[in-house]
């Protein structure tokens, strides 16, 4: 009976045997839920199973971070690996390994993930405290660490941090096998932090959030209110703390740890980027179980801002590398975009729980587009290498810092490729939700869904060729007549709307609509918040089809962002397209693509696992760089998706296009 219950939910959102009645309004259909039957996702889950999460695991090993708990243990050794929060790789490859067996049984992992359990469980100090950094050699912690337990925890240390992601793998761990081996322990944490922490205990605003999601995570399997008030506790301490507040430094003045005021005050996406979402996401998991008002008002204008002022045209966020953070409002260069991948992760948390809180399409949008574009940009076709961050133009003749221009097996600090890990098993649980007769649609990826609406066997099938092609059918099958509303996402982009706000727009309105039908015939729909809404009684094998224009889309942006202005970037469908070098002959940032430039889009079933290629005849711009003279000619660009760049080597790489040649940058190093 435990494992049926544990398999409700991946993300939580989902009540538990204890959890209590308050709770986001609409709720997800569990990935375990949800079998897939396309080429598109099923494929990169596939790899993520065999690939990456093996990999994973193997460099936790090779690297010394599973040596660091074994040491920890003994308390005896040096921290062999750089950062305090190297122990979340193991935890986080846990997590997306425990999400993969929910659906993949193989015992051979499920034996493997317990061995690592065990050494996890030995490393515990007696009263729950663990951290490898410290227990190792608690004389001489890691620099990071401070002399004693949390005194760091606001700036550098991580403690709570680590605290938060073994929960959430614990969680995960519990819920796919029903196992209480990595739960125990992670409880036994969190009853020390609830003895720690507190109005009349220690006081202290997570230096990096995730705790807190964590902790209501705890909360929704146990209904111990400890663990959503210490959760809500962490939120409320930010802004308390002094900072020089005139100071236009990010880390004096409190911005860059989203510090500077109460978090009910904020109205801007601040500071670094990952601990923002996770900031974000954790306060809409609290206002959702709590009920808090001011929670929500808050995060709305974060989002609005975000999304407003401070998000790029394929979705990602954290622009400036110097803190991994936000700029200011349309800062967002492009020879020297961030990007971190863990932040497009974080946004996809976020924007799920706006959905949840709201039921307005638009957060699902952006999370789509994240999903599509600067998300799985973050990881190589082969499963096996990554970007920590995701450019938006890289060219031959200019170098920056934080440019990469090809993809590493592992990085020192692995956040991301261990992150992706946990992300990609649970993206069938972002395809459909329920609020009492409302069942959304939000997601179109072929597969079946099945879901009990009023006690009644509901499964939803889906069949299509998303996302490169936009003829899409749902099979309605109930176990016997019902009625119910089917909410359909008609994405923005299907609405001439590149992202909900002003931020990008596209340069010329699609002519074509939208129809829907039901059995064969056109039929009458109510669009509510982005949703098309068909109401009846629906019936064994009812089948609807919907065809979204799948034309190809210039996209401009706000002439406040200047980076941008005189350059269009192209799309087709959910897909932000890019120019690479070994398509162009070499090159990709002298491409102009003058307003005339008509596209044509062919499947390649054969190019980077199969994608849909756009080409055009365009303009070249050859550049002498000793006498900085331009001349031109005429060729034919050939555009591929943005997340599939740099899986044919290095070279140069565009999303920007000048319509003009006075719009051409010459870049030098």
């Amino acid at each position: 009976m435990i494992k049926k219950l544990c398999l409700l939910s991946i993300i939580g959102f989902t009540f538990s045997a204890h959890a209590q009645k308050r709770d986001y309004p609409i709720q997800p259909v569990p990935f375990t839920s949800v079998k897939l039957a396309d080429q598109f996702w099923s494929s990169k889950i596939e790899t993520n199973r065999t690939a990456t999460i093996p990999a994973s695991f193997a460099r936790c090993e090779s690297t010394g971070r599973v040596k660091n708990f074994v040491m920890a243990a003994e308390h005896k050794g040096k921290f062999c690996t750089v950062y305090p929060f190297d122990d979340t790789d193991i935890y986080k490859t846990i997590e997306g390994a425990s999400y993969s067996l929910a659906v993949h049984p193989d015992a051979k992992l499920s034996a493997y993930i317990d061995s690592l359990i065990t050494i996890v469980g030995k490393a515990q100090e007696p009263d729950g405290y663990l951290y490898t950094a410290r227990s190792i050699d608690p004389i001489h912690p890691h620099s990071w660490a401070g002399s004693e337990r949390w005194v760091n925890e606001q700036k550098s240390s991580h403690e709570l941090y680590n605290c938060g992601h073994m929960y959430e793998a614990a969680a995960a761990h519990f819920m796919a096998t029903g196992k209480r081996n990595f739960l125990d322990i992670a409880l036994k944490n969190a009853d020390l932090l609830v003895l720690t922490f507190g109005p009349d205990k220690k006081h202290v605003a997570p230096g990096h959030e995730i705790v807190e999601m964590g902790l209501v995570r705890l909360y929704r399997i146990t209904g111990k209110t400890d663990y959503l008030n210490l959760a809500k506790f962490f939120i409320d301490q930010r802004g308390i703390k002094a900072y020089n507040k005139k100071s236009t430094n990010v880390y004096e003045n409190g911005t860059y740890f989203q510090d500077d005021k109460p978090v009910i005050d904020q109205d801007e996406a601040e500071g670094h980027a990952v601990r923002a979402m996770y900031l974000y996401s954790g306060m809409a998991d609290v206002a959702a179980l709590t009920g808090d008002s001011a929670y929500i008002k808050a995060i709305d204008k974060i989002w609005n801002n975000m999304v407003g002022k401070k998000m790029y045209v394929q979705g990602s966020i954290g622009a400036v590398g110097d803190g991994e953070r936000f700029g200011d409002n349309y800062e967002l260069p492009n020879t020297t975009a961030y990007n971190e991948t863990c932040a497009a992760i974080g946004s996809v948390f976020w924007n799920e729980r706006m959905f949840l809180l709201h039921g307005d399409s638009k957060y699902i949008d952006v999370l789509e587009k994240t999903l599509y574009n600067g998300l799985i940009s973050g990881v190589g076709l082969d499963g096996k290498s990554f970007f920590y961050t995701n450019a938006m133009q890289v060219s031959n003749s200019y170098n920056h810092p934080d440019l990469e221009r090809e993809r590493s097996g592992w990085f020192t600090c692995s956040c991301c490729p261990t992150n992706v890990v946990r992300l990609l098993p649970s993206i069938p649980g972002y395809i459909y939700a329920q609020n009492g007769n409302d069942v959304y649609i939000n997601l179109f990826i072929s597969g079946t869904g099945n879901l009990m609406v009023n006690n009644k066997a509901l499964s939803i099938t889906q069949t299509n060729n998303y996302p490169w092609e936009g003829a899409l059918t749902f099979t309605v099958d109930p176990a016997s007549a019902m009625e119910m509303n089917l909410d359909i996402r008609i994405p923005g982009w299907a609405q001439d709307k590149a992202i909900p706000s002003a931020l990008y727009s596209y340069e010329n309105p699609s002519a074509q609509k939208i129809e829907i039908k039901v059995n064969g015939k056109a039929v009458d729909y109510t669009m509510k918040n982005g949703y098309a809404v068909i109401s009846k009684k629906w019936k064994k094998n009812d089948k609807v089809e919907l065809a979204l224009p799948m034309d190809v889309r210039r996209v401009i942006a706000d002439t406040a962002l200047r980076a941008d202005n005189g350059k269009v970037a192209i799309q087709r469908g959910p897909i932000m397209y890019c120019a690479e070098w070994p398509d162009n002959d070499g090159h990709a940032t002298n491409i102009i693509v003058p307003k005339d430039a008509a596209f044509t889009a062919t499947y390649q079933p054969s190019l980077l696992n199969g994608v849909m290629v756009l080409k055009a005849q365009v303009k070249s711009v050859n550049i002498d760089e000793g006498t900085q003279t331009i001349s031109t000619g005429t060729k034919t660009m050939t555009a591929i998706p943005y997340y599939a760049w740099a899986n044919r080597g290095e070279g140069e790489m565009t999303v920007w296009f000048p319509e003009q040649v006075k719009d051409i940058e010459i870049l030098t190093k």
